[in-house]
């Protein structure tokens, strides 16, 4: 069993760590939508264990600041108003300073609350915010990235982040057996609810490739005229491309007659040989197309994923977000968490250079939108046998 107190504060320290090198001014930006300021993010994930755990379980506890539930609430309908997610980057206060003096506070409290005897609740809620903290660190080293990425000075920063691999790209697919496979959560550890219940699904015989799609692969699609060939896109994918003027991955650039890519390095020149990041689905639905081929199903990802190495990208599948059979909704504010967002969105499996260290397992469910591209995205390919 884990030591609470001791993963409580290695998680705590990582997200800071993630900021460590960012000015004050970067804590602040929203450059679109999807993508939050830095100290929203330390601040929400203060305020989860605020609300969940402190307000209920610590005796004697007081809030920091009676405004902070209305500014750091994400999208839990069920406690009330909160700031609108386009209107983050419009918070000049609370300040940084406040945001870090806030996270003291609540750090100081869930010391005090776990050096004494805990129920099983305050247990599993504690666990469930440490998770929760951990899926922001990597909206957290996304996001920055978003943020620098989209400064015209492109400024190099330190990024918390495992190294590639370095594996040689291969064009070997391996072969799975039709059959009746077990599919979700199966162990006595940590899992989300979206990961349940575990049951049985068929599986037709199918081939998935043993290595992901790299720059040098992708350029040779887009050198094809993949972003004009409407027949290997989706209706809405073609939209898109179109509206937005898409014709490369993300923080692609072409300079002087060749393809560069930003990083926290700064923009450097395309490393042919690594696998591809930033992509859509739309883009790797595309791309697997061009190829003749398709993304896995969630369910063939899972089968395979014992026999190819994952991690580097958050590999896009050809499965929607749906619920799992006899999947149930939490009651109250804790039910809002998964289950509301089970509709228009893609299921990616695996886990990204930024994934936090043990964050992620074979049956873990990432889900976005399919235009969505800030994540650490990209693909790998499936194909029938028939």
């Amino acid at each position: 069993m884990i030591d609470l107190k001791d993963k409580y504060r290695s998680v705590r320290e990582r997200s800071e760590d993630i900021c460590a090198t960012l000015k004050t001014e970067d804590y602040v930006v929203q450059p679109v939508v999807d993508v939050s300021p830095p100290k929203w993010h330390l601040g929400h994930t203060s305020w989860f264990f605020e609300t969940f755990i402190l307000q209920h379980h610590l005796t004697g506890y007081s809030i920091f600041n009676p405004s902070y539930p209305f500014v750091f609430n994400s999208y839990y309908e069920s406690l009330g108003a909160r700031v609108i997610r386009t209107n983050r980057g419009n918070l000049s206060r609370p300040t940084v300073e406040e945001v870090y003096e806030y996270r003291l506070h609540v750090d100081a409290a869930m010391d005090r609350l776990l050096s004494q005897p805990i129920s099983k609740e305050v247990r599993t809620l504690a666990i469930l915010g440490l998770n929760h903290e951990e899926q922001h660190q990597e909206l957290l080293a996304t996001d920055i990235k978003y943020i620098l990425g989209h400064n015209p000075l492109f400024p190099t920063y330190t990024e918390i982040a495992n190294p590639l691999s370095g594996e040689i790209f291969t064009d070997e697919f391996i072969t799975i057996k039709d059959g009746i496979y077990d599919i979700g959560y199966d162990s006595e550890g940590f899992c989300f609810d979206n990961e349940l219940n575990r049951h049985t699904v068929f599986l037709p015989a199918f081939k998935i490739a043993k290595g992901l799609i790299t720059n040098g692969q992708y350029v040779e699609f887009m050198k094809d005229g993949g972003y004009q060939k409407h027949e290997y896109w989706h209706a809405e994918g073609l939209d898109w491309i179109k509206n937005n003027h898409i014709n490369s991955p993300l923080y692609w650039h072409w300079i002087n007659g060749r393809w560069h890519y930003y990083s926290s390095a700064g923009v450097q020149p395309l490393k042919l040989d690594e696998p591809v990041a930033h992509v859509s689905y739309y883009e790797a639905s595309a791309f697997a197309a061009w190829k003749g081929m398709r993304l896995p199903t969630e369910f063939e990802w899972e089968v395979a994923s014992s026999r190819f190495t994952w991690g580097e990208r958050w590999e896009w599948t050809g499965s929607a977000y749906l619920p799992y059979p006899g999947y149930v909704r939490a009651a109250g504010a804790i039910g809002e968490y998964n289950g509301k967002f089970m509709v228009n969105q893609m299921v990616l499996r695996g886990a990204s250079i930024v994934t936090p260290p043990e964050h992620s397992r074979p049956s873990y469910r990432n889900f976005f939108h399919p235009h969505l591209r800030w994540q650490h995205t990209g693909i790998r390919l499936a194909q029938n046998t028939n």
